[in-house]
Formats: C-alpha cells, structure tokens, sequence
C-alpha cells in the first residue's frame, strides 16, 4: 500500500514540543510528497493545511473530573488527564480521506480513548507517536520517581490519597484499548521505549523509535556577537523553574565550577529563554546570567552561544539540545532520556549523570569548541533528524 494522504491529530498546532513536533512530522511527510494535514483543538498558525475542530466542552467536563477526583486541588488540575471527554472525528473530512492516521499529544479534550476506539474501527492504520511517557502510566505525563506504572496505578502521589483513583481507571481503560483494537506506537527515544517497555499496560505492545523531525535547514550555525574570551552557555525550555528541568543541578554545577575552576567561572555567562513563573529563582544563579523571555527563534540565541545546556532530570527527546547542535553548539546535558539519543559523548557533547558531571562537561566543552567545528555539529543533527531522514522512517512503518 502506499500511502497519498495521512492526517496527523495532535491538540494544538504550535504550544509545546508535541505541537511542534507534529508540524514539523507534517512538513516533513509534505516535502516527501505525500498530503499530510493537521486537525487541532487549538491552531494558531496561518496553514491552510491545518484544521481547527471545537474541543471547549470536552476540556471543561473533562477538568471538572480532574477537579472532583483530585479533591477539589488547582495546583494539580492539569497533572493528571484520564482522557474521558474528546471530539469525534470519525466524520472529519480529513479522517475520512485519509489512508493513515497519526496520533500526537490528544489530551485535554481533543480524543477521548472511547474515541480512538472509534477512529480505529475506521480500519485506517493508526500510528501513535508518544511524545512523553502518558501512554504508559495511569493519567500522569512523567513519573518522576514514582514506579506504580510497572504494575498498577493507585494512591497516586499527585492526588495524595490511599487506594483506587482516577489514575487506576484510567490504566484499566487504556489498557482495555491497546488490547482491543491495533496500534503501532512510535517512541521518540530509546528511553522513552524504555520505559514503555516495563509499563504493565504496554510490555506487549508493538513499538518503533523514530526522533522528532528537525528543520536542520533553517538553522544557521555560525556564531554571532561573540568575540571575546567569554564561554557563553544558552539553556531553554518551556518552563524554566518546571522541576524537571533541574534549574537546582544547574546551580549546583555553576557553584562547583566556581570552586574547583575560578578562572573559567569568570568566563562563563548564561543565556536563558522560555517561560518561568518565579523569576526570583534566577537570581540564586552564581554566575553571570540573561533572561531573554520566550523567543520566537532559538536558533538565534543558540548562535551566541558556544554550549547548548540541559540538566533535565527526564526528557522524552530533548529538542533544545538539537536546536543548539544545529546551531553549531557543543551539548552539555544530563542523559535521564532522550538526550542519549541525540548527543555523542565526547564527540558531539558531554553526557553527565550529576551536578558534577555538568561542571565536568562545562570545562570539556571550554577546550573542545577548540577542535569540534560549528558545522560539524549542525551536519550530524541535519544528517540524523533532518526532514529527509524523519520522513523516510515513517513512510517505511506506514507502507509496512
């Protein structure tokens, strides 16, 4: 079979790396010639190939479950997503036409399970690609430490109660659809398939690791407004003080530096973008430091940098780090997921387990930038998650 038309569902169409990812999986599967369009509870972008349906009740009805099994809690009303509300997209134009669908991230009232049962019976080959670790937990996005995913789901820590709960149900139910009907899943890592592989919902379902798409191509990789003896370390994310991020390891490393390498700490300056909720965070950094906001365009900060750096403590991929490489920057990172995938140690970046191995990788980097060029970076992102190479993984599963 090959395949002319896929339609990729995914909540929104620019919010978040799941969004991004799924454009850019649709322009890539575009520029391979096949007629890739989005449907999206949420469309922001210009694209007359994205389509935007009504998921306003669903969310609400589905956060008012949320909001009644979690105690009446805020501070975890969007922690926890048991997917019981959706859209039915069965009769979308777009659904009925295509050969293939491709689910992305569907929560919050864009599919319900009951509805992707519905999509399936539709007898379409159903990809869906898991863009954090949701498929296969109860109702969590990340576990964190938590390992009740390897068997059941109960007195989940978020909702702080003993005993069955929302996430319980939702296990049950999930785990009721992977055995109902055929899904292929697409990890975009090895560690994420990882963990997928020890969940007691998904040990036996039929997963493929493919990395997010990249535009390599729009990325310039030369560096700009640095000409001095600085070692300019940039790190983004979508929200900077979200504790996954580890904004802690980060001032621990820069703290270690400063004690074990005076001179190279007196190098260092930091550029921060992306979303943070307490500011006041960013000045227990130790070093010199920026905070640029949200920005339209990482690449142009990645260019007045000479490290792109993350201390995640779980990335299901880590799209900063491959924005930074495509910039022509060396990777300093934890490896707790994806980023093992896209960072070589000690050819592309440095790889650390702790604060120590960050500060490690900070004075590796500083004598690497060296001997490793900007455009040998930039060329083994475009060669490995470049449109091209993204395209042809999926075209190969979807024509199986």
């Amino acid at each position: 079979m090959h395949l002319k038309k896929v339609v990729i569902i995914n909540r929104n169409d620019s919010r978040g790396g799941a969004a991004i990812a799924s454009f850019r999986l649709m322009e890539a599967l575009c520029q391979a010639g096949v007629d890739a369009r989005m449907v999206v509870a949420q469309k922001e972008r210009d694209d007359g190939r994205i389509d935007a349906v009504s998921a306003k009740w669903p969310f609400y009805r589905e956060r008012l479950d949320v909001w009644l099994a979690n105690g009446h809690r805020r501070d975890t009303l969007f922690l926890l997503d048991p997917a019981t509300r959706g859209v039915d997209l069965t009769r979308h134009p777009w659904v009925e036409a295509a050969d293939a669908i491709v689910l992305g991230w569907i929560n919050q009232g864009m599919l319900s399970l009951e509805g992707i049962e519905r999509l399936a019976a539709l007898g379409k080959p159903l990809l869906w690609v898991m863009h954090d670790m949701w498929n296969c937990t109860g109702a969590c996005h990340y576990t964190v430490d938590c390992e009740r995913y390897h068997n059941t789901c109960t007195a989940c820590p978020i909702i702080g109660r003993d005993g069955d709960d929302i996430t319980t149900a939702t296990q049950r139910r999930k785990q009721r659809l992977y055995d109902a009907i055929p899904i292929h899943f697409v990890a975009v890592s090895h560690a994420l398939a990882k963990r997928c592989r020890a969940s007691s919902v998904m040990r036996d379902s039929d997963i493929t690791v493919i990395p997010n798409p990249f535009p390599a191509h729009e990325y310039q990789c030369q560096i700009t407004d640095n000409e001095s003896d600085e070692l300019v370390l940039a790190m983004g994310a979508a929200r900077l003080d979200d504790p996954v991020k580890g904004l802690d390891t980060l001032r621990e490393a820069l703290a270690i530096v400063k004690r074990d390498s005076p001179a190279l700490f007196a190098r260092l300056r930091l550029l921060l973008f992306g979303d943070i909720r307490d500011k006041s965070l960013l000045d227990t950094l130790p070093c010199r430091h920026e905070y640029l906001g949200k920005v339209e365009n990482p690449n142009e900060v990645f260019q007045c940098a000479h490290v792109a750096l993350s201390t995640s403590r779980f990335e299901s991929f880590g799209y900063t780090l491959v924005e930074g490489m495509a910039s022509g920057c060396l990777a300093v990172t934890t490896g707790n997921g994806g980023q093992r995938d896209i960072v070589t140690h000690l050819i592309t970046g440095y790889v650390a387990n702790d604060a120590q191995g960050i500060a490690d990788g900070i004075a590796w980097a500083d004598d690497a930038r060296h001997h490793i060029t900007r455009q040998q970076q930039h060329d083994d992102i475009a060669a490995r998650f470049g449109y091209p190479a993204i395209a042809d993984h999926f075209l190969k599963l979807l024509n199986a």
